[in-house]
């Protein structure tokens, strides 16, 4: 049996990059993974959609230039070929990561893992099942799409954040279930594709997990794409009807409504993939492995990161515990810090934020001040036609330090980093104020809204 000082489960943006920092570290190193390097993230979240919302966003630029002078005729869309350069991006991402791992001389097992109690891992490939041992083993064996309890689903025909992509054709109209961070950002595909776009979504508002202007701003974006978006709405059940599939739903003021359309697409969260921790009883927090703050499980040795341990259930989150777990692997020594992490939407406009929003604030009793600059006032954006949107920066009252941004528009997904750097280094709004931007630059708002929390705005 081959001997290892650990063992990774779970090939995707925590599991590799856990694996190539063992390496690094100088650790003899294994890799498992069931289906393809990258984990859900490369393969059939981050990177693909990523790729087709930037579509979607050159197709409404091009749109847009129609009230510049620039004249467009008959713009075609091919799925076809979207899906093709689609593919082309994960398969150049996908052999990155092989070369990476050959180069620190990681062994990469393709198969099923299963974790037994005494540090050994059953690997099952397609032709030979074999074991590997480990002094530490870790969990990264991700998540799968959550698929309600609806009535109808056992016998209609849908789609969940996993199969979207295999789609071979354009709907003429598609129902997604789910508001959130992934709900809204199919929309903006579908809604550039020409898609009759309806968003159910059971909460008060949509991105509820964001701060509360941000849901605002998007909402109305999404409304002038001629988006649907039925809030405080429950799905009852759902059948087909005249080759299309109905659903039916309780609104919020208790009418039922039945809504058709060509395609029914699940975007309601993710659960974890525990099957190959089945024998281990490890101690749960609720659905979810539950770890130390330095990601040891209840189980000495056993580690486990991103979306089984579901706390922020985002990549870089995920990748940034696999450093950490790496980091104890002969010790407590760092512990995972999630005060600053920043979190992004891709849709247009985009949404960005980093550490606490206004409501968090509210609900933990914190004396602060907040600003928000919106960008028609901004000269940057008002020649890029990206007035949609604002910043805005929160601060401790007393002291200045810079609590948490929010951001809502074009290109602040990049522009959120900045605001990271200084939350991360405990920078205070003083520091922000007297920080030079670039004119013109969408970043001039920060600027903006740091001199006018400490009275001397410019602008504003």
């Amino acid at each position: 049996m081959t001997s290892y000082d650990v063992i990774i489960v779970g090939g995707g943006p925590g599991g590799y990059v856990a694996a190539l920092r063992a390496a690094k570290n100088g650790k003899r190193t294994a890799l498992v993974e069931a289906d393809h390097l990258g984990g859900t993230c490369l393969n059939r979240g981050c990177i693909p959609s990523k790729t087709l919302l930037k579509h979607a966003e050159l197709i409404e630029n091009i749109e847009k230039a129609n009230n510049w002078g620039i004249k467009t005729e008959n713009l075609r869309f091919s799925l076809e070929e979207m899906f093709a350069r689609k593919d082309q991006v994960i398969a150049t991402l996908r052999s990155g990561i092989q070369h990476l791992l050959r180069a620190q001389k990681i062994d990469v097992y393709h198969g099923y893992g299963t974790i037994h109690n005494d540090k050994q891992v059953t690997v099952q490939m397609e032709n030979e099942s074999k074991k590997i041992s480990g002094h530490n083993i870790i969990i990264a064996t991700g998540s799968q799409p959550a698929v309600p309890p609806i009535d109808g689903l056992d016998v209609v025909a849908y789609q969940t954040t996993d199969t979207i992509f295999n789609i071979s054709y354009i709907p003429q109209s598609i129902i997604i279930v789910g508001g959130g961070v992934i709900g809204v950002e199919f929309a903006n595909i579908f809604a550039s594709l020409k898609t009759k776009v309806t968003i159910i979504e059971l909460g008060d508002t949509i991105i509820p997990t964001e701060d509360d202007d941000a849901s605002k701003a998007l909402l109305k974006c999404l409304k002038k794409k001629d988006i649907k978006v039925l809030t405080k709405s429950q799905v009852e059940s759902v059948y087909e009807s005249d080759q299309q599939k109905a659903v039916n739903i309780t609104t919020q003021t208790g009418k039922t409504e039945t809504l058709t359309a060509d395609e029914i697409l699940l975007a309601v969260g993710r659960n974890p993939n525990l099957s190959a921790v089945a024998e281990l009883n490890l101690q749960m927090n609720g659905g979810h492995i539950a770890v130390n703050e330095y990601l040891e499980t209840s189980k000495k040795d056993y580690f486990a990161i991103g979306d089984v341990i579901g706390r922020m259930q985002l990549a870089h989150v995920a990748s940034a515990e696999g450093v950490t777990a790496v980091e104890n692997l002969d010790g407590n020594k760092v512990k995972m810090n999630y005060t600053v992490m920043p979190r992004c939407i891709y849709t247009n406009p985009q949404v960005a934020s980093v550490g606490m929003s206004e409501s968090d604030l509210k609900e933990k009793g914190i004396q602060y001040k907040a600003h928000k600059y919106s960008f028609s006032g901004n000269g940057k954006a008002l020649a890029a036609g990206d007035t949609d949107g604002f910043s805005k920066v929160m601060i401790d009252e007393k002291y200045g330090e810079i609590l948490g941004v929010v951001m809502v528009g074009a290109h602040v997904t990049e522009m959120i980093s900045q605001s990271s750097a200084y939350m991360f280094l405990e920078g205070t709004v003083d520091e922000l104020a007297e920080m030079v931007q670039p004119h013109p630059s969408f970043s001039e708002a920060l600027m903006e809204s740091a001199n006018a929390l400490i009275g001397k705005g410019i602008h504003s």
